[in-house]
């Protein structure tokens, strides 16, 4: 581990906790004694930390650097949370690089990692995430009618809510039959939902009325397809 180096380059003397999470594609098996390599994004070269995972496929809760916690008490022009990049290998695993994963003072994240198993003309995954949405630049939501015609899709209306397991996520624009749909846990969905509109440093009340909006909208469109 170079932890001169990740002390060096903290300016705001505050720090979030990252943990790693890797797991099999093909099974989703925990992988044990893959090796983690942290670095600032922007700056690949420098490396921060290199831990490996245990035998439940996670690394060591490390402490990173972050910006000051304010940042995202309010919208601004300062970003409020850390970016690093990271480079998973494993034996018998295709390389996984992943870059913009997010650390927010005072709080916890976990990013989970699914390798996929090596194959001779295999090639490895580089993912990017995206700007948090309530810190980049994204166009408008595409605005839609409040009174839609309700048609005959041949769907059986429930008589109560039921909490379904499965949300199907459309890929794209509602009008493009091209995109792909996935099916995704619902917890799964509620969970990156939320962490992508809202931040873990705001107050638990605030966190809580959030959650249950996201749920309250996801249920209802599942419901009136709309």
């Amino acid at each position: 581990m170079n932890r001169s180096l990740h002390k060096m380059q903290t300016t705001s003397g505050q720090t979030g906790g990252l943990l790693v999470s890797v797991l099999s594609s093909a099974n989703n098996y925990p992988i044990e004694n893959a090796l983690v390599t942290i670095s600032y994004t922007g700056n690949p070269n420098s490396i921060i930390e290199q831990v490996r995972t245990n035998s439940s496929g996670q690394t060591e809760l490390l402490s990173l650097s972050a910006p000051p916690l304010e940042y995202s008490m309010a919208p601004g022009i300062e970003q409020p949370y850390s970016e690093y990049t990271l480079n998973v290998t494993a034996d018998g695993f295709e390389p996984f690089d992943i870059s913009g994963t997010e650390v927010l003072p005072d709080s916890n994240s976990v990013q989970e990692i699914h390798l996929t198993p090596a194959t001779p003309t295999g090639h490895g995954t580089n993912l990017v995430i995206p700007a948090h949405t309530l810190y980049g630049n994204y166009p408008p939501k595409i605005a839609e009618s409040e009174i839609k015609p309700l048609g005959e899709s041949g769907e059986i209306v429930l008589s109560r809510v039921v909490v379904p397991e499965f949300i199907v996520v459309h890929d794209g624009s509602p009008t493009d039959t091209s995109a792909q749909n996935y099916y995704v846990p619902y917890r799964d969905y509620i969970k990156n939902v939320a962490s992508c509109e809202i931040y873990a440093t705001w107050p638990t009340a605030t966190i809580t009325a959030n959650v249950l909006a996201i749920m309250s909208f996801t249920l209802n469109r599942v419901y009136t397809e709309w």
